[in-house]
């Protein structure tokens, strides 16, 4: 059933969904799946298995709900087979509440104290709509607690008016009017005009809810949880009073007037505050997941950039009255030495700063230079730039680095340096691998997305981790040298069995092959089949670990390389002998030609990166600080991030200016990231500067 639901929801094969399901549940990782089961799923790509579990995973939620569901109105002695049939078939987590709203254990309510006077019976009859004489009817109920006639009908009334607002045709209706005409009304909190100004734009804002953008959304909904603003979504009453009238009131009725009544309170009380919460819910969560989802794309760009690879670097945490902290650090990122220079005021130390740095270079033959982009960055490039020395030179983005400096990793790794020293370093390493430095950081504090701190948390947290995952899979990383906090990310692994690893290695040496893994303490044959194809030997006895072919699957390289001729090392190496394999022989019953075909992919890529090389970048020599920019201006600039309203470039100057989505190119752009990506080099027109707010608007029309 539920891979039938899923098959039709996604518009895969229901074959290849169920082989996939079952893959997840027998333990499988999505990017396991996606790479090494191909055959099973249909090829289906990373983001189709993770649609398919995300999908599984809610389903299967419904299904525990239902188990609930059935229980509470089975105890009360109300569950029908009618109710009972409805409630298994029904896989729609709305369409399911709806169904146990009636019998959902609620606090005692005006409804629920005219049930206890007696006055349903009351209620039926004028639900019937047959009787004219309603007062005469009433007085029938008058009792202790019910003094007259109209009391009898109000509460009547009132039990009416909560199965209006319990009624499933009645919710669907109004979800469907709020829906299509809903309109967010956003106004200032008296008194708060002065402090709330960054919300100045929504004091008097109205905009339908179906239309309005999630970063306007998520603003909105930020200054209202900050008090200054108050929001509300409403529909015309009349209209959704005359759509719920034609639902409930018979042609010809005799109660016409208590009916319409009701429904007004139930709609005004009961109906209106449920459903503009539902909306409100249903909004912000298309606000969340488009955020989120900017979020995880400039998270995966941001841990796919281009690393420098295995050079000696000198890292410079700038900073002015505290000074620079510098950090020498080998090629594979350990730290040599670190000191502190002061070039800038209040001290203007350069001519010392400049003969330590040179010394440095000298000594530990730098091949180059990563200066943090935050306070006194600039400045600081602009004076080792000055120095002239034999070294290239990178703006390094230390988003998050201070994070990590103060963090558990952190301490765990440099229990004997300061902070400062460890934000160094990180700045330093992020420029030879980001991937593998960044990893040690929650993602939320990297600062590449929109509102991230306004968007469910347990949800972007998920969303990145699937992120993390995927590209540290991607990438692949080397048995021998990967950190405990990279190892963690890698299939079948986690931070126990990762730690296992780290530990086995400095007890044992480097490992020899892969198969080594299998020593590992508490490491399996599961999470070995996981793992395996994700991790790399340079230089060990097996010349296919270093490449992504699965172990698996050393059997079929073997047997190729024996057809052809040769031994296993000059199959490997001589790609003109690999173009002669007819892979069309070696398909049997498990193997086919998507296997075939990336086994052949691996061959030729072994031990590469699949990441492009860091290219150095200069900014314009004559702009520093927000003041030198005048419109006009054409100058190089680094995306620093992108939004869906536009990207955000780092022009060298201490605020990163925007180009609004409309100025990124001569032609209609949907999306920001279908023109730009993270850290890529562009250069740009200054539009406009505000001094008074420190905003600077730019386009990239016409360059």
């Amino acid at each position: 059933m539920l891979v039938n639901i899923i098959s039709k929801e996604l518009g895969l094969a229901p074959d290849k969904v169920k082989n996939t399901v079952e893959l997840l549940e027998g333990g499988a990782t999505v990017p396991f799946i996606a790479r090494y089961r191909k055959e099973a799923t249909g090829s289906m790509d990373e983001v189709a298995v993770g649609s398919v579990k995300e999908m599984h995973e809610k389903l299967k939620a419904i299904v525990q709900r239902k188990d609930t569901v059935i229980a509470t109105i089975e105890e009360q002695g109300k569950l029908t087979p009618e109710l009972r049939h409805r409630i298994e078939s029904c896989f729609n987590a709305v369409e399911l509440e709806d169904i146990y709203l009636p019998y959902r254990p609620k606090r005692r309510t005006r409804a629920t104290i005219a049930r206890e006077r007696g006055l349903e019976p009351l209620a039926d009859i004028i639900m019937l709509q047959q009787v004219s004489d309603i007062k005469g009817r009433a007085r029938m109920f008058l009792n202790a607690d019910v003094a007259s006639a109209e009391d009898a009908i109000a509460g009547a009334c009132d039990i009416i008016a909560e199965r209006v607002s319990e009624d499933e045709r009645a919710r669907n209706a109004m979800r469907r009017l709020y829906s299509r005409k809903g309109v967010l009304v956003s106004k200032v909190v008296k008194g708060k005009e002065a402090d709330g100004i960054k919300y100045a734009d929504y004091y008097e804002w109205e905009e339908p809810v179906a239309r309005i953008s999630s970063h306007r959304l998520l603003a909105i909904m930020r200054g209202e949880e900050e008090g200054f603003l108050r929001m509300a979504i409403s529909v015309d009453n009349e209209e959704a009073e005359d759509i719920l009238n034609r639902q409930f009131v018979r042609r010809g009725s005799c109660s016409r007037e208590y009916i319409e009544a009701a429904v007004a309170d139930g709609f005004k009380r009961l109906l209106a505050p449920s459903i503009e919460n539902e909306t409100r819910t249903a909004a912000k969560q298309r606000a969340d997941e488009e955020a989120i989802a900017v979020f995880a794309d400039n998270l995966r760009q941001l841990l796919m950039s281009s690393p420098l690879g295995q050079k000696r670097v000198l890292a410079i945490d700038p900073g002015f009255r505290t000074g620079c902290k510098v950090v020498v650090l080998d090629s594979q990122g350990n730290l040599i030495r670190h000191t502190v220079i002061f070039p800038h005021p209040p001290q203007n130390d350069r001519e010392g700063a400049g003969r330590l740095l040179s010394s440095l270079v000298k000594e530990h033959s730098i091949e180059a230079f990563a200066i943090g982009n935050g306070t006194a960055g600039r400045e600081t490039e602009d004076f080792v730039r000055g120095l002239g020395l034999d070294a290239e030179i990178f703006s390094v983005n230390e988003d998050g680095a201070s994070v990590y400096s103060a963090s558990a990793v952190a301490r765990e790794e440099f229990p004997d340096e300061d902070v400062t020293v460890r934000g160094a370093v990180s700045i330093g390493r992020r420029l030879i691998d980001p991937l593998s430095e960044l990893v040690k950081i929650e993602p939320r504090s990297i600062g590449v997305g929109q509102y991230q701190h306004s968007v469910d948390q347990a949800r972007l947290k998920e969303r990145l981790d699937v992120v993390v995952e995927s590209c540290v899979n991607k990438v692949g990383v080397n048995l021998n040298t990967a950190t405990k906090q990279i190892l963690t990310h890698i299939s079948g692994l986690g931070p126990a069995l990762a730690d296992n690893i780290v530990k086995y290695r400095a007890a044992n040496g480097d490992f020899r092959n892969r198969k080594e893994l299998l020593k590992v303490p508490r490491l399996g044959n599961k999470a070995f089949e996981q793992a395996a194809g994700f991790l790399r030997v340079a230089g060990g006895n097996e010349p296919l670990d270093n490449t992504a072919v699965h172990p698996e699957s050393y059997g079929i390289v073997s047997l190729m390389a024996k057809d052809a001729g040769v031994s296993l090392e000059e199959f490997i190496s001589n790609e003109e002998i690999r173009k002669g394999v007819v892979l069309s022989k070696y398909v049997t019953e498990k193997v086919g030609m998507p296997t075939l075909a990336d086994i052949m992919d691996a061959l030729a890529k072994r031990g590469l990166d699949p990441r492009e090389k860091a290219k150095a970048f200069s900014f314009d020599a004559s702009v520093h600080e927000i003041e030198d920019l005048r419109a006009g201006m054409v100058l190089p600039g680094i995306v620093s991030n992108i939004t869906a309203f536009g990207a955000f470039v780092n022009v060298g100057v201490h605020q990163d200016g925007l180009v609004h989505i409309s100025q990124l190119a001569d032609r209609y752009v949907s999306s920001p990231g279908d023109v730009v990506k993270l850290g890529q080099h562009v250069m740009v027109k200054v539009v406009e500067v505000d001094l008074k707010r420190r905003r600077v608007s730019l386009s990239m029309k016409g360059l």
